[in-house]
């Protein structure tokens, strides 16, 4: 696999834009007191300078309609030299629409720090095509607007990740999950979700060391773009460490079988390293998505690869980033994820 290249580091005074590739949602009336909590985080907790971008807060209909315009936001972001990173309000369910219009060489020629996560897969995986590192991470709405405060896990899993340049290294469980959906009434934003303590990771398969670069995301964003020109070519699996979670669909077993089954029929599984899954949201299907993965990995002969479950990013809050193309080890005797590089120059 090639390097990919890294954006530079954040610091205090930086000035970030807010785009919205997938969902428009964040332009919704009820929904603008929710945008505004996130942007606030921006400076309150990070010292960041926010620009959105003039698309950004249209609503879910211009958005649906203007795929191009939403291209025009996050090309216009990129070229900004004010800019120095591009976050995401929400996911959504099509931003494989970008693909047409978006610019390969605009993402390669200016490498920023780009973070979203579920149906933002799509477009990392254009910045991965683009050869340039984005984040898996969070998004205005929910991580950065989480009712009261954002978590300590999330705040510093930014700092760790983009607000220095030294190698990221261990990224612990969180000690604590929010098990129920973000409430998204404004009634409800000053009420504390209920938060629960995890039992950490769990090591479903394998043992020893696995090292090698990130690549994965969002398990439903794999099953529908693993036929188009957007998904990843598949050498770049090679020596991989494989990162994947579930959205909030709760893909019954069955099907969760039938998403898994293919990693080994498409020959992923031959050629990654190992694996590190993210926490069902809610918890659904917890243990049967174990016995799926299991089951899967034995079907497949993958019986030594270490596998990592119930990890913290994605639908899982609180999150950490998981940067793509870093290099990470999977330490299977001692139950410890380590990201072995820096993330940002």
């Amino acid at each position: 696999m090639n390097k990919l290249i890294k954006p530079a580091k954040l610091s205090q005074g930086d000035t970030v834009a807010i785009v919205s590739p997938s969902s428009g949602l964040a332009g919704e009336e009820d929904m603008i007191w929710r945008t505004k909590v996130g942007i606030e985080r921006l400076k309150s907790v990070f010292g960041l300078k926010v620009k959105v971008m003039p698309n950004a807060l249209k609503g879910n209909d211009f958005n649906y309609n203007h795929p191009k315009e939403r291209v025009d936001d996050l090309h216009a972001a990129l070229l900004d030299p004010e800019v120095k990173a591009i976050i995401c309000t929400l996911g959504g369910d099509d931003s494989v629409r970008l693909w047409p219009y978006i610019d390969l060489n605009i993402i390669r020629n200016n490498p920023k720090i780009f973070t979203g996560y579920s149906d933002s897969t799509a477009v990392h995986f254009m910045f991965y095509q683009a050869g340039v590192s984005s984040s898996y991470g969070p998004l205005l709405l929910t991580d950065f607007a989480e009712n009261v405060a954002m978590d300590d896990y999330t705040v510093n899993s930014i700092k760790q990740t983009w607000f220095q340049n030294e190698v990221i290294g261990n990224i612990p469980a969180s000690s604590h999950i929010r098990k129920y959906g973000l409430k998204w009434d404004e009634s409800n934003k000053d009420i504390n979700r209920e938060s629960f303590i995890s039992n950490g990771y769990e090591i479903l398969n394998g043992k020893g060391k696995a090292t090698g670069h990130l690549i994965g995301g969002c398990m439903e964003l794999f099953h529908s773009l693993k036929a188009t020109d957007v998904f990843p070519d598949k050498n770049v699996f090679d020596g991989a460490i494989l990162f994947i979670e579930t959205a909030e669909v709760h893909a019954p077993p069955w099907l969760m079988e039938d998403y898994v089954r293919a990693f080994g029929s498409m020959g992923i599984f031959d050629k990654i390293n190992g694996v590190i899954i993210g926490r069902p949201h809610d918890d659904v299907y917890y243990e049967e998505y174990k016995e799926v993965w299991t089951h899967m990995l034995k079907e497949w002969n993958q019986e030594d690869m270490p596998v990592f479950y119930n990890a913290n990013f994605g639908h899982s809050e609180p999150t950490c980033i998981i940067p793509y193309g870093i290099q990470a080890e999977l330490d299977a005797d001692n139950g410890t994820f380590s990201i072995i590089e820096n993330a940002v120059q």
